[in-house]
């Protein structure tokens, strides 16, 4: 009986590209949490998953040049990426408000490292009907 390993894992690969994804996006809003005009962003990580869990579509990796390998959907590194709604932006025009980008990376890693133990133990499960023991 073959296995297919993508269906095995599930979605747990996806989930965690995009949280990693995440947690690059409010890395980068808390070290700007001081430059003036500077607009917070962040990964409607619902949207973005259930789009990559659509039938046809994957993530794919980010490209620089047209010979970077996986160039053919260099938009999918930027998936579902907005702004946010500022509950009260500064006077310099800065959105980011850090109590809330701390929080939410806070919460971005808790559920990385869910994905990581999901994963991980899946991956035992199948290393122990492999080697049996």
């Amino acid at each position: 009986m073959a296995l297919n390993l993508d269906t095995y894992l599930g979605l747990e690969p996806t989930a965690l590209k995009l949280e990693t994804r995440r947690m690059a996006v409010l890395a980068d809003n808390l070290a700007n949490v001081d430059t003036p005009n500077y607009k917070a962003r962040d990964i409607d990580f619902r949207a973005a998953l259930a789009a990559a869990a659509s039938p046809g579509s994957s993530l794919n990796l980010a490209t620089t040049q047209s010979q970077d390998i996986g160039s053919n959907s260099a938009t999918a590194a930027a998936p579902a990426l907005k702004y946010r709604v500022p509950l009260a932006p500064a006077l310099d025009g800065n959105t980011v408000d850090g109590q809330l980008e701390q929080a939410a990376f806070a919460d971005n890693t808790v559920r990385f490292q869910a994905t990581l133990t999901i994963l991980g133990s899946r991956l035992k499960d199948l290393m122990t009907a492999i080697t049996g023991s």
